[in-house]
């Protein structure tokens, strides 16, 4: 194997851990925004842990527009008030917890 694999294998070793990290950094932030809601909605502990692993799936359906438009129609449906740009402002705040927590390994 020449130098110039090697360089490449590594990269793409890189590459696929950064992308694993980000993958589980975003679901990560899916359930603490759906812990959070839950907290806001009174849910108890159980149905809030039901409720995360809602908002995990919603990304896989719809992406960060999935999870906006879940946390929106569920704040509303129990007469939350929120702002989409303040939901949004929230998720950027729990993606760096996310981050955090997954580079700690927690």
């Amino acid at each position: 194997m020449t130098t110039f694999d090697q360089r490449e294998e590594a990269f793409e070793k890189k590459f696929a851990l950064d992308e694993e990290q980000k993958f589980k950094a975003m679901a990560r932030r899916n359930k603490l925004l759906g812990l959070w809601i839950a907290e806001r909605i009174g849910l108890t502990e159980a149905s809030a842990q039901a409720y995360a692993r809602e908002m995990v799936a919603a990304e896989v359906d719809g992406g960060d527009e999935g999870v906006v438009r879940k946390a929106m129609t569920d704040l509303a449906a129990k007469g939350e008030a929120a702002s989409e740009d303040g939901l949004r402002l929230k998720m950027a705040e729990l993606l760096a917890v996310a981050i955090a927590q997954v580079k700690a390994g927690t």
